[in-house]
């Protein structure tokens, strides 16, 4: 009996000692710009971005574990002055973002909205020159229903004898079309994510030893959740997809502008800030059992990238490229008579303000439109005070890489827009602010020109504009009226009531280039504030039966003169009839 037992124990240790064991590695990024180095080319400061610093991570990680795959999760050839320069001043086939992708061996990638930004012969080149796979299994040909790029890629990685097979299915969101010029995606059509997924996970799952989901769609509680509406109010569509597709190991989705990293009912969840913020760091520890290999350990963690030096490597490829653009992003085009600053971001939206305006007048010169609306950008956005204006200084106002377009929309669809533009201030521990979804991006909220509006955010959630008003009438809601708005606003990029509206006329440049060759022809320019628009506290009143002007003034603490400012209608008559309604209204800051 002894020996018995001692056999059956020697046999157990012989078969742990003799069981495979394997560590695989995901790195997963989702909001790399292009850029090549660690400097920001808006603030024109060194800082700590990609992708020199994240090489340096990258090889740090695959020196620790060799059975690292690191994968992004699109647009990765979009965005900043060097995007610009490679694609319209000195166009060569590698494209720079590629070059670097490959120097760091990216094992693959996904076609997101902003591959498509400079045409599909610009996308054909990158990809060509890409050693890793552009993937998106929901892009099909609209006249064979076939993707038109590769759906999937499955990389088999070797270690010890032992082979490990990771599928990667790509996908995008449906709502891509919009975003861009109609043009560039002529003869494709965008099915369903969920749909799409369908077609390949379950073929995979039987093929591959891990399986990933990668999805490149929008932030969280943001475009997608008001645009499809296709999920519960209390979800995004990212989780939506993900609880609509089963078998899968491992969910990379982008991109995130706040980490939300997680395991959930056994899959490990990726969702990487912004890339000067974090990498997602997923581990995997798999056993192989007599049904193939078995995930027993998995784990999620984000890593800065602020204490990793750049890779001199990186730095070097593009060391001539950042010289020459920075050279001109330091070109002066013109001269600010006056200060286009932004002092304050929330200010800012609050009142009319000399860069907003700006904006919108521009916009309206360049496409004749009689009303525009436009965002600023980010909370760090200034502008410009007196002085030289540089292109840099330009781009950093306006970084987004979209054109201009003309919308035909009734004073209804202008209404509804300015809705929800309000609908965006809320009250945090009795301040007012504004809700995440713009915080977290700022061009949710616009501002417009060539129309006089009020807003009083007291006031329910969908009656907060007081008043609208179009050359010193109300607007007409039955009427239509063109109107200047970015080519990503015009898709809609939350704003619902613009998708599918009539283009009358667009600009194929970017809003970018539209604002500096205004600039460099009039040189000199200065600053307008007409004060149409404001943001406050206020509400309605119904004239009582012999009550003045002087009467309802008293009775709120209120000027007479503030009264007729917001009650232009007033002007000529002797005396308010009862049961007229009159705008009380009270501007949260004072026109200077």
């Amino acid at each position: 009996m002894r020996k018995l037992l001692a056999l059956v124990l020697t046999v157990s240790v012989l078969t742990m000692a003799m069981a495979s064991y394997f560590h695989l590695t995901i790195l997963h990024t989702s909001f790399v710009p292009a850029n090549t180095a660690p400097f920001d080319y808006s603030s024109g400061k060194s800082e700590d971005v990609f992708p020199a610093r994240l090489a340096a991570f990258v090889n740090q990680m695959r020196l620790f574990n060799p059975n690292t795959l690191f994968i992004d999760t699109g647009n990765l050839i979009r965005g900043t002055p060097l995007s610009y320069y490679s694609a319209k001043i000195d166009y060569c086939n590698l494209n720079p973002f590629v070059e670097t992708m490959n120097a760091i061996g990216l094992n693959a990638s996904l076609i997101g909205s902003e591959e498509f930004i400079y045409g599909p012969g610009f996308l054909e080149e990158a990809i060509s020159a890409s050693e890793f796979p552009l993937l998106s299994a929901n892009i099909v040909f609209k006249s064979s229903g076939e993707p038109v790029f590769s759906p999937f890629e499955v990389v088999e990685i070797e270690d010890d004898g032992e082979k490990l097979r990771v599928g990667i299915v790509g996908l995008v969101t449906e709502v891509i079309p919009p975003w861009q010029e109609a043009e560039f995606f002529a003869g494709l059509s965008f099915v369903d994510p969920v749909d799409a997924a369908g077609d390949y996970l379950g073929k995979l799952r039987e093929e591959v030893d891990v399986l990933v989901l990668a999805y490149r769609g929008s932030n969280e509680e943001g475009y997608e959740k008001r645009s499809l509406d296709k999920t519960s109010s209390d979800e995004d569509y990212c989780s939506g997809i993900m609880k609509a597709t089963e078998g899968i190991d491992v969910f990379l989705k982008g991109p995130q502008l706040t980490t939300k990293s997680a395991i959930v009912d056994g899959v490990v969840i990726s969702g990487p800030g912004y890339i000067d913020e974090s990498v997602s760091k997923i581990d995997i520890y798999l056993e192989k059992t007599g049904e193939g290999w078995k995930i027993y350990v998995r784990s999620v963690d984000e890593i800065s990238m602020s204490g990793f030096p750049p890779d001199e490597c990186v730095v070097e490829i593009f060391r001539g490229y950042n010289d020459q653009i920075q050279k001109l992003l330091d070109t002066r085009v013109g001269f600010a008579v006056g200060d286009f600053y932004v002092e304050d971001a929330l200010e800012a939206r609050l009142r009319d303000n000399p860069l907003a305006e700006f904006i919108n007048r521009v916009q309206m010169e360049v496409t004749g439109a009689e009303i525009s609306c436009t965002s600023v950008f980010d909370y760090a956005t200034t502008g410009w005070k007196t002085g030289p204006i540089t292109i840099g200084e330009i781009y950093e106002v306006y970084p987004l890489p979209s054109t201009l377009k003309v919308l035909e929309l009734t004073g209804g669809d202008i209404k509804e827009a300015l809705e929800f533009s309000a609908e965006r201030f809320v009250t945090d521990d009795g301040l007012l602010t504004l809700d995440d979804w713009s915080i977290d991006d700022y061009s949710n909220y616009d501002m417009w020109e060539g129309i006089e509006y009020i807003i009083a955010v007291d006031r329910p959630v969908g009656e907060r504009v007081l008043s609208v008003r179009h050359n010193g009438k109300p607007l007409d809601m039955a009427e239509t009226y063109e109107v200047s708005m970015s080519s990503f606003r015009a898709g809609g990029g939350g704003y619902s009531m613009f998708e599918n509206k009539p283009v009358v006329r667009d600009v194929k440049l970017q809003i970018f280039e539209i604002i500096t060759d205004f600039v460099q022809k009039r040189f000199a320019i200065s600053p307008q504030v007409d004060n149409n628009w404001s943001v406050g506290t206020g509400f309605i009143h119904t004239v009582g039966w012999n009550e003045t002007l002087r009467s309802i003034s008293e009775m709120y603490g209120i000027e007479d003169s503030e009264i007729m400012k917001y009650n232009p209608d007033l002007v000529g008559l002797k005396s308010i009839p009862a049961g007229s309604e009159l705008i009380v209204y009270r501007p949260f800051i004072q026109d200077k």
